[in-house]
């Protein structure tokens, strides 16, 4: 087993039952969750003219490879509603991969640990809740977090 780290935002429908469905569908497709932080309404984030979302981060231990992982995550994505239409634009559900365990993926697609992890204020707070002493890229999580910039973010439940 592998322990992963993942990350979760959404704006459109009801973001928090739909995360909350999101992460039954993983565990139904073999990714145990260990643990999920709070939920955060956080401004959007590179496209900035729409809602804002909500996001969660979880822990989870997982068999399935990284491929293996990215193809559950994007059944589950899918059978919630995701259209891929515009990037950075409003979604019913996002789920990033944001660590598998220590090791790094860099495939078609496929970039772990997760590119922009380190400088987006809406994964490293929820990270904070689960997993605050993480290190990546030879930071903790708490490091990270100190540096970016938190404004607007509010924990929600």
């Amino acid at each position: 087993m592998v322990e992963v780290l993942l990350g979760f935002g959404a704006n459109l429908g009801d973001p928090i039952a739909t995360m909350t469905a999101a992460l039954r569908g993983l565990e139904a497709a073999g990714i145990r969750i260990t643990a999920r932080s709070g939920f955060y309404r956080t401004p959007a984030w590179g496209k900035t003219d729409q809602p804002d979302f909500i996001n969660l981060c979880a822990a989870g231990e997982t068999a399935l490879s990284p491929r293996g992982l990215l193809d559950a995550i994007q059944g589950v994505e899918a059978a919630l509603g995701r259209e891929r239409r515009e990037r950075w634009g409003p979604r019913v559900i996002d789920i990033d991969i944001l660590t598998y365990g220590d090791g790094a993926v860099a495939e078609p697609g496929l970039t772990i640990p997760h590119p922009h992890l380190t400088e987006r204020a809406f994964v490293l707070v929820p990270l904070l809740d689960i997993a605050p002493d993480r290190v990546i890229g030879g930071r903790s999580v708490r490091e990270w977090a100190a540096g970016v910039d938190r404004s607007g973010i509010e924990r929600i439940g």
